[in-house]
């Protein structure tokens, strides 16, 4: 039985993850160094590799999706607020004591 030679695969004349363009005899592209194990693809040049939204991307629908309906940060409750107040008093209160004897 005799061997069979592999095809040799066929660079994209445009590189789908950078954009560059790629020699005819390129096994990787000179900018980026993608090749056909790392990202380059049979239907490359149909592949748009940059991934970004369409023209309809709503930025503020996908927050709310990702993030949930509220954009602010949840406010913190006055318990809070006064426990702290009241550490920074105690705290001073030392010091003030401390420093005077």
């Amino acid at each position: 039985m005799g061997k069979k030679k592999p095809t040799p695969l066929r660079a994209p004349q445009v590189c789908p993850v950078c954009g560059e363009d790629v020699p005819r005899s390129a096994v990787a592209c000179p900018e980026c160094g993608a090749d056909h194990h790392s990202g380059w693809r049979e239907d490359a040049g149909s592949y748009d590799g940059v991934g970004m939204p369409d023209d309809e991307f709503n930025y503020d629908e996908f927050v709310e999706q990702e993030f949930g309906s509220s954009s602010k940060p949840a406010a913190i409750k006055m318990v809070w607020w006064v426990t702290a107040i009241l550490v920074i008093v105690v705290f001073v209160a030392i010091y003030l004591y401390a420093a005077r004897g």
